[in-house]
């Protein structure tokens, strides 16, 4: 049997990038996200196309009943989870100072960017310790968590997107602490400045920045597909002794230079 991956906001953006490198590796997949199936069609077609499942579940990761019901969907498709990757996220629908942004932008943000990863986490965990105590050595589990180097890096036009991302950093030393008995490790995967939908309306003042600055050390976008290797070398088991750790996909963005 192929090992099973759930990718939240799987189908587009650096979450289609991770599906796409499961996707090679061999796993079934499993992905949700806001939009409606039928809008999502030739991403999935796409990675069916590698050989594997692919099932699509229209889900909002912040709504208790919408990630019951995905794993519920999950389970009934596949009847096994092995990896799941908390993807999905959101920005500030508007850039605010901190001293200007409002209750309602932030309790949204940590809704979706660290209330629904943290519970959604809880109940896969749960259903992977099952599946650890049945099977023993033979099951091989993981939590991945996509973060930002914003959640150390401050950003005064997005204070709740850093302060989401700060936790899930958090997130990450908990969850690992906690299953490390169980054998299934816990990572967070790190992004800096990735070319996705979420970064199109600041992109042209980063690619100043990136080409006339010391911003990066590696002085292009990062991409999707950079993430995804990320990921797929964390659900391959390749850093089997280095649970909660963080892994930065950022061109070298929070190294400290002088």
């Amino acid at each position: 049997m192929r090992r099973v991956a759930l990718v939240t906001g799987g189908t587009r953006g650096i979450g289609l990038g991770i599906a796409q490198a499961l996707a090679a590796e061999g796993f079934d997949l499993a992905l949700s996200g806001l939009r409606e199936a039928c809008e999502v069609g030739e991403a999935l077609d796409g990675l069916r196309a590698c050989g594997v499942g692919a099932l699509y579940c229209r889900s909002d990761v912040s709504v208790a009943a919408e990630r019951e019901a995905l794993l519920g969907a999950v389970r009934e498709r596949y009847g096994a989870l092995h990896v799941l990757v908390n993807n999905a996220g959101v920005a500030p629908a508007v850039r605010a100072d901190v001293l200007e942004a409002t209750e309602q932008s932030f309790e949204r943000v940590l809704r979706v960017n660290l209330q629904g990863p943290y519970f959604l986490s809880q109940a896969a965990a749960r259903w992977m310790v099952r599946q650890r105590q049945a099977a023993g050595d033979g099951y091989r589990g993981c939590l991945v968590n996509v973060g930002s180097v914003s959640a150390e890096v401050a950003s005064l036009g997005r204070g709740e997107y850093c302060v989401s991302k700060a936790g899930v950093a958090m997130m990450t030393q908990l969850f690992a602490s906690r299953l490390g008995e169980y054998g299934i490790p816990v990572y967070e995967v790190r992004p800096g400045l990735i070319r996705t939908d979420m970064t199109a309306p600041v992109a042209a003042a980063y690619e100043a920045r990136i080409a006339e600055t010391p911003l990066l050390v590696q002085r292009r976008w990062g991409q999707p597909a950079d993430v995804g290797r990320a990921v797929a070398m964390l659900a391959r088991g390749e850093l089997p002794y280095s649970t909660g750790q963080v892994v930065h996909v950022d061109g070298g963005l929070t190294l400290r230079r002088l």
